[in-house]
């Protein structure tokens, strides 16, 4: 019986469009960021105060929501002058480079310096999946607890930044900041940490200049 590795087959046509993305971006000069973390995490947040906080300007960036359900957060970023298109995945837990593409191609690229893919809120489908960013980062709060890089490995493993989000609420928990940073470093060796508070605007500047 002749057997076909469905899985392997999904991600080879994945990863051949996601460079093809990635090529035709960087060509026009644009950088695309793929944001990955748990639902609730602050990835939306972070990009709010990314813009607020003067890091980018709104017509220099574009968004591209990925959620199950609704336009909740592509609403959030269109109050603040920025274009975005939403990818509801009706249930799906990732998105892949085939929605981003088309994503794009809604997208009026002109003037666009960065666009940032707010990732569907999961620990580990959508760590399995390049979309064609130049620049893969993790966000985890300290709300999660700081066990999650030892049970979601991989999100961290392939991460260029890993974004610690909430710290202003670590005295109020049990985190250990000392703790989730080894883990990481144990996990992926060097790649830079940031504490940030998105609400507070705590560490914002620094994850600015790792992503431009």
């Amino acid at each position: 019986m002749k057997s076909i590795d469905v899985n392997v087959s999904v991600l080879d046509r994945n990863n051949r469009i996601a460079a093809e993305v990635q090529a035709g971006l960087t060509e026009r000069g644009i950088r695309m960021v793929n944001l990955l973390g748990s639902p609730g995490s602050g990835k939306t947040t972070l990009m709010e105060a990314l813009v607020n906080g003067g890091h980018f300007a709104p017509s220099e960036l574009a968004v591209i929501e990925g959620d199950l359900y609704t336009a909740q957060d592509a609403l959030r970023m269109k109050a603040l002058g920025v274009q975005s298109v939403q990818i509801n995945t009706q249930g799906a837990c990732h998105l892949e480079a085939d929605a981003v593409r088309k994503a794009l191609d809604a997208l009026d690229l002109t003037g666009v310096k960065t666009v940032v893919i707010d990732n569907v809120g999961n620990l580990v489908c959508t760590s399995e999946f390049l979309l064609g960013e130049h620049l893969r980062v993790g966000v985890s709060s300290v709300t999660e607890g700081n066990d999650k890089p030892t049970k979601y490995p991989l999100m961290f493993q392939t991460a260029d930044v890993v974004v610690l989000n909430k710290v202003d609420l670590a005295p109020y928990t049990n985190f250990s900041v000392e703790q989730f940073c080894a883990d990481v470093e144990g996990l992926n060796p060097g790649v830079p940490v940031v504490a940030c508070s998105a609400l507070k605007g705590q560490g914002v500047e620094e994850l600015a200049a790792l992503l431009k």
